[in-house]
Formats: C-alpha cells, sequence, structure tokens
C-alpha cells in the first residue's frame, strides 16, 4: 500500500507502475479539483443534500480504441442497458480522432490502451457536482473546440 495524492497516483498510472480501471480514473481526475482533504471535506458537506444521478457507462468502441460515454454526452444513448440484458453493442468503424473531432457535447473517457485515457468533459455537472480535470495521458488533443 502507498498514500498517494490524486496527481501522484494518475502520474503513477500513466507511468505505468500502477493501473486503475477507467471509473477510478475519472475519479482522480475530480479528486485533483480539491488541494487539500480540507476543500473536499468542504464541497462534500455543501452539496450533500442536492442528490445524486445513477450512472451507467455505455462503451463505444471504434476502429483504434474505445470510448466511455457517460450521461449528458451526445452519442449517450437515452435508454441506456442498465442489466445488460440487451446485449446492445455499439461499435462504428471511425477512429477515436474522428468522433472527437465530429463531436460538440462531451461527457467521456477515451480509452486507447490500459494505460492511455483521456477525460473530455464540457457539460454542467448536475446536482452541484464538480466536472473532473480534463487529463489526457498522452499527447493527443481532441479538445479544439472545448
Amino acid at each position: 500500500l502507498q498514500w498517494s495524492s490524486p496527481p501522484e497516483a494518475i502520474e503513477r498510472f500513466k507511468s505505468q507502475e500502477i493501473w486503475f480501471p477507467p471509473p477510478q480514473f475519472y475519479e482522480f481526475c475530480r479528486l485533483c479539483n480539491f488541494p487539500s482533504l480540507s476543500d473536499l471535506h468542504k464541497f462534500s458537506s455543501e452539496r450533500a443534500l442536492e442528490g445524486c444521478e445513477r450512472w451507467m457507462p455505455v462503451m463505444l468502441t471504434a476502429s483504434d480504441g474505445s470510448i466511455q460515454l457517460l450521461p449528458g454526452d451526445e452519442l449517450y444513448p437515452e435508454d441506456p442497458d442498465y442489466t445488460g440484458e440487451k446485449k446492445t453493442i455499439m461499435s462504428t468503424d471511425k477512429k477515436v480522432e474522428e468522433l472527437m473531432k465530429e463531436g460538440r457535447t462531451f461527457h467521456r473517457i477515451v480509452i486507447k490502451t490500459i494505460h492511455n485515457y483521456a477525460v473530455y468533459v464540457n457539460i454542467q455537472a448536475k446536482y452541484k457536482h464538480i466536472n473532473p480535470v480534463m487529463i489526457n495521458c498522452d499527447s493527443s488533443d481532441y479538445n479544439s473546440k472545448l
């Protein structure tokens, strides 16, 4: 076990010292908004009664990677398959870069490899939540429209 700040954990992830799945990467990016534990505590206390939203990431497979779509993203389905019973598969022959350049409303995690994620969000978070800091583990720049 090793204690790390969220930015340190992300750096260790990027250098392939550790691994965590996309939802945890997203949460580490959100935690990067808080320079101290007391700031996080203040934020969580102030928004505690605001409510929350059920999320189910929806995977979109592109020709050169995957994108986890989250609620509010323009490609997120209106009726996501919360149980897996529908066996819905979203895929495209397009490359991730094409999908990013064509898009306007983002709430997604781009997955190029197991150690190369990027978070893109340009929607307003609901229930007074805070959006993640947008971090890209490689040099690709898809935020020209953000």
